[in-house]
């Protein structure tokens, strides 16, 4: 063995051991920094091809790389808001830069929507007010696919974030353009921004003077006299002097009003019955004030009307009712005042007549409540149609959103479908169709229209009959067979005397079984008929219904006579039987049998089933299965047979019918 020493040292030249090296390592830090830096050059720049560049040349994997870019926006961010206090501009330049990173790949989709609700977070309202508007401006950016499924959480976040910060009071209008946002980012069958379960705003109270003692309705200072405005003679023409115009308003009527803010808040009040007493109450003398006390085109000054075309018919809405009784008759001659009132009406009474899926099953409305509510909204209807200006056109737009809500609620009811029809997975290719022969091709001319069918015994078959529809009705192709011919051979096979095996029966092959239970199902009663007896299998079902076939339908050779034997059945003397009474007493009860005492029973089928001994929950079935008395009485006696089996014998009907009073057909069953 060599001593390695030694080969060592016999080697002229050094020797080089080389291994493959192993990946660097990622560097958080030094990427993080150097993203900074190419951010803030991006930003100056005002493009991105910088941070594009270092991406590429910093060593590491893709999701490294994008988490780390993802922490240099923020920091850049907060540098921007904390020490260079920069301007909505930068703030703007800088989201920029991470929706083009989310374009080029080299940032996550979230971003965008993190370095926004940072932003919102830490300005005040007025410049959250600009930021909004990019928001806004960039709603089809945030629907594309590159960004909705990533970012549509962290906008409903933000927004909802917004709205708590806002007042619904003073800013109005910012909270509408956040709902307007939602609106239109979302799609109609996204569910987070629907009120499936139909909840009330029950936090929404209006506040009044609740305290009649405090009231100063009814009172005028004479502060308020001498301050009156005083008008100078000449100042006003005659044509602009206001008509006067006073609602006669005391405590009562005040708080009677403002006290049904309550049930239009919630409307589950109204299904309660002394809520709804008191309801109906403060209802009638309200809309009786309505009524009394129109406004016509007289009250709505003309200069009222310049100032609002001359603004373009922007109206000024509060968020909140100004319930101030000093302001109640002022409000009572408001045309855009009583529009609402009268508006929340119709709203309460279409929700408590819809059909709503979450309403409770205690929410329903008696026949007087359905009969108010009618005659209530069409004088609703009226009195809009009577208020200034053009109020026809406002009723009749009303009634349009009205009816066209209860397609919604309707589509709500249903769990929301969407409404994009999804295309199918595979979409085989279409092949070219062929194109169909003239009529003139196939169809034959002259009288006959002898139709070919490319084939000689085909067109034979179809050119048997014009009119090959009435063919297939003609009563000829009726092939269904009569209870006696299709069992005759099974009743034979069971009498004993022909010593039939079982085997070879009938009713254990098992397509006459099939056959033979829908033939049944179609002509025979026994088949619907309960029975306490226990069946196996089929083909002791079909036994046990083949003996009992054979009890009612009569004799084959009773069928198949000849003229001769015709002939001689009319011989009185045939006639008479051989039999004694007792023999015939003893003998099973035929299907004659029971159809003559059926029809004869009548409405009287009852008193006989007493004393047959049937049980009550039988005699229910029966009156359910059928109305006709005759049919009733058919089945009674039917069960009867059934339960009893071989004792469904004369002699025990018979004493039956005696026992409940029908002597005369008792006598009738013996001569049958």
């Amino acid at each position: 063995m060599c001593n390695p020493l030694r080969l060592t040292y016999r080697c002229s030249r050094p020797v080089h051991f080389t291994r493959k090296m192993s990946p660097s390592l990622f560097n958080f830090s030094d990427a993080k920094e150097r993203f900074t830096n190419a951010t803030r050059i991006a930003l100056d720049n005002k493009t991105s091809k910088t941070l594009i560049n270092a991406f590429n040349q910093t060593p590491g994997t893709e999701t490294e790389k994008k988490t780390t870019l993802d922490q240099a926006f923020r920091s850049v961010l907060e540098e921007e808001i904390i020490q260079r206090k920069a301007s909505c501009e930068d703030f703007l330049g800088l989201i920029y830069l991470s929706i083009d990173g989310v374009t080029e790949g080299i940032c996550s989709a979230t971003t965008p929507f993190l370095l926004l609700g940072d932003v919102l977070d830490c300005l005040p309202l007025d410049q959250c007010d600009k930021i909004f508007s990019f928001v806004e401006e960039n709603v089809s950016t945030w629907k594309s696919n590159s960004f909705y499924s990533a970012g549509k959480n962290y906008l409903l976040r933000m927004c909802n974030d917004l709205l708590r910060r806002l007042s619904k009071s003073q800013n109005t209008v910012f909270c509408g353009r956040i709902q307007l946002f939602l609106a239109r980012l979302f799609p109609l069958s996204e569910k987070s921004g629907l009120n499936l379960q139909s909840q009330f705003n029950l936090e929404n109270i209006t506040v009044f003077n609740k305290n009649e003692q405090e009231s100063t309705l009814g009172q005028k200072h004479p502060e308020e006299r001498d301050d009156g405005m005083e008008v100078e003679e000449g100042e006003m023409g005659d044509e602009e002097a206001p008509t006067t115009f006073s609602i006669p308003i005391d405590y009562n009527l005040y708080r009677k009003f403002w006290t049904l803010q309550d049930y239009f808040r919630n409307p589950l009040q109204c299904y309660e019955k002394y809520s709804w007493l008191t309801f109906l109450k403060y209802s009638d003398e309200t809309l009786s004030v309505f009524k009394s006390y129109k406004l016509d085109d007289m009250q709505v000054s003309k200069k009222k009307l310049e100032e609002l075309k001359t603004t373009g018919g922007e109206n000024v809405y509060f968020a909140k009712f100004l319930t101030s009784e000093k302001l109640m008759d002022l409000q009572l001659s408001d045309s855009n005042f009583r529009r609402h009132i009268l508006l929340q009406y119709l709203i309460l009474f279409q929700y408590m007549k819809g059909q709503v899926k979450f309403k409770s099953s205690s929410c329903v409305l008696t026949d007087e409540q359905s009969l108010w509510m009618e005659d209530t909204t069409k004088l609703i209807y009226q009195l809009l149609k009577e208020i200034p200006p053009d109020g026809d056109k406002f009723a009749s737009v009303v009634e349009h959103i009205l009816n066209t809500e209860e397609n919604w609620n309707t589509w709500k009811n249903e769990g929301c479908p969407s409404f994009v029809k999804e295309r199918p997975a595979e979409t085989k290719p279409i092949r070219p169709a062929r194109k169909r022969p003239a009529p003139e091709d196939f169809l034959g001319k002259g009288p006959d229209r002898k139709i070919f069918m490319g084939n000689d015994e085909l067109t034979r078959l179809w050119n048997l009959n014009l009119d090959n529809m009435e063919a297939c009705k003609s009563e000829r192709r009726e092939f269904m067979p009569s209870l006696e011919e299709f069992f005759e051979d099974a009743i034979e096979q069971a009498d004993p005397v022909n010593m039939v095996e079982d085997e070879y029966k009938a009713v254990n092959n098992s397509n006459y079984g099939w056959r033979a239970l829908r033939l049944l199902a179609r002509r025979s009663p026994h088949f619907f008929q309960p029975t306490n007896q226990q069946f196996k299998s089929l083909p002791e079902y079909l036994e046990n219904m083949v003996i009992k076939l054979a009890k009612e339908l009569p004799p084959p050779s009773e069928e198949i006579k000849t003229g001769e034997e015709d002939d001689d059945n009319d011989d009185p003397l045939l006639k008479e039987s051989n039999e004694s009474p007792e023999e015939q007493q003893q003998k099973p009860v035929t299907g004659q049998q029971l159809d003559a005492i059926a029809s004869k029973l009548g409405e009287e089928w009852k008193s006989l089933a007493h004393h047959l001994e049937m049980k009550e929950t039988d005699i229910h079935e029966i009156e359910s299965d059928s109305e006709d008395v005759k049919m009733r009485a058919k089945l009674l006696l039917v069960a009867w047979q059934d339960r009893e089996g071989s004792h469904a014998i004369v002699e025990n009907l018979v004493s039956a019918l005696n026992s409940a009073g029908f002597s005369d057909l008792a006598d009738s069953l013996s001569e049958l």
